[in-house]
C-alpha cells in the first residue's frame, strides 16, 4: 500500500449533507486535517459544485467529508473522467448513512478518520461496473431490502429548553424504513462467466453479489424453499448477468430499476482508497 507524506496538499470537499447532519464532526475533521497538512477547504452547495471542485483539484489529494452517497458520487465522477486509476481518494465519513464506508474499513469517528487521511496508506480495491455505467463498491442485493434510516445524533453541548421539548416530541417515533416494496420470490436467470447458475424455472428469494479479491465477484443465490430448506447457491466469477421479469436491486446506497437484464463485470484494483496504515 502506498503511504503519504504529511507535507501533501489536500483538497477537502465538505458535502452539504454532512454540514447539515453533523456540523460538529465536520468542524473537528477540518481542524485535524488543517493542523496536519496544507489543506484547501471547499464547501460546495450541491452536486454540480461538488463535481466542479473535484475536477479542479490539480495536484492536491482529494478528501471527501460526507456519507456513503458522497463517497459514491466522488468515485463515479472520477470513473466518468477516466481518472479513477490515478487518484487516491480519502474519505472522512460524516452523515446519516455510513454503512458502506465502515464496510470498506474507514473509521467512522471524525478524529480517527481524519488521522487516517494524514497517516494512512492507499489500498487498491476491486469494484463492479454494470452495463449502464453504474458502479458497485460494496455489494448489491435483489430484491432491495428496506434500509433503516438512523435517528440523527443529538446536538453537542447543553440543549436549550425548546430543543429538549422537540426531542421529547420526536423521540417516540420509530426508525423509518425506506418506502421500497418488498416483492415475493421472482424468477431470474443468473449466469456466471456465461454459465447458468439458476434458470427461470427456479423461483429465487434473494440474490447478493459483491466484489471479492483477485478480480473475482462472489455471488450467493437463495432459491425458494419448498418443503425441506434449500441451501444457498454460491459461485465466483468475473462477470455476472441477471435476466428476468422487471426487477429492482440495491447497489450500495441506491436502488435502481426496474430492469429486465443487467450485467456486472469486475474491475480489478480499479480504485484507491486511503485506509488506516495498520488495517
Amino acid at each position: 500500500m502506498a503511504t503519504f507524506a504529511m507535507s501533501d496538499q489536500l483538497l477537502v470537499i465538505i458535502d452539504p449533507g454532512a454540514r447539515q447532519t453533523d456540523g460538529e464532526s465536520v468542524r473537528i475533521a477540518k481542524d485535524v486535517l488543517s493542523a496536519g497538512a496544507a489543506a484547501k477547504v471547499c464547501l460546495p452547495q450541491g452536486p454540480e459544485e461538488f463535481a466542479r471542485a473535484l475536477g479542479r483539484r490539480g495536484s492536491r489529494r482529494p478528501v471527501v467529508v460526507g456519507d456513503d452517497t458522497a463517497l459514491l458520487r466522488a468515485v463515479s465522477l472520477l470513473h466518468r473522467e477516466r481518472e479513477l486509476a490515478g487518484c487516491a481518494l480519502s474519505v472522512v465519513p460524516v452523515g446519516e448513512t455510513l454503512t458502506l464506508a465502515a464496510s470498506l474499513g474507514l473509521p467512522t469517528g471524525a478524529v480517527a478518520a481524519a488521522r487516517a487521511v494524514l497517516d494512512g496508506a492507499e489500498r487498491r480495491l476491486d469494484l463492479l461496473a454494470d452495463d449502464s455505467g453504474g458502479l458497485v463498491l460494496g455489494g448489491l442485493a435483489i430484491p432491495p431490502a428496506p434500509v433503516r434510516v438512523p435517528t440523527p445524533a443529538p446536538m453537542a453541548g447543553a440543549a436549550r429548553p425548546w430543543y429538549r421539548s422537540l426531542v421529547r416530541t420526536l423521540a417516540p417515533r420509530p426508525t423509518r424504513l425506506s418506502a421500497i416494496p418488498t416483492p415475493g420470490p421472482t424468477r431470474l436467470r443468473v449466469e456466471v462467466d456465461g454459465e447458468a447458475l439458476v434458470d427461470l424455472d427456479q423461483p429465487v428469494e434473494s440474490l447478493s453479489l459483491a466484489p471479492a479479491t483477485g478480480g473475482l465477484a462472489e455471488l450467493e443465490v437463495h432459491p425458494l424453499s419448498v418443503g425441506a430448506q434449500a441451501g444457498p447457491l454460491r459461485a465466483s466469477g468475473r462477470t455476472v448477468t441477471v435476466t428476468g421479469p422487471d426487477f429492482r436491486y440495491r447497489a450500495d446506497a441506491a436502488v435502481s430499476g426496474p430492469v429486465r437484464r443487467r450485467t456486472w463485470r469486475v474491475a480489478e484494483r480499479a480504485w484507491g482508497l486511503v485506509l488506516p496504515a495498520h488495517g
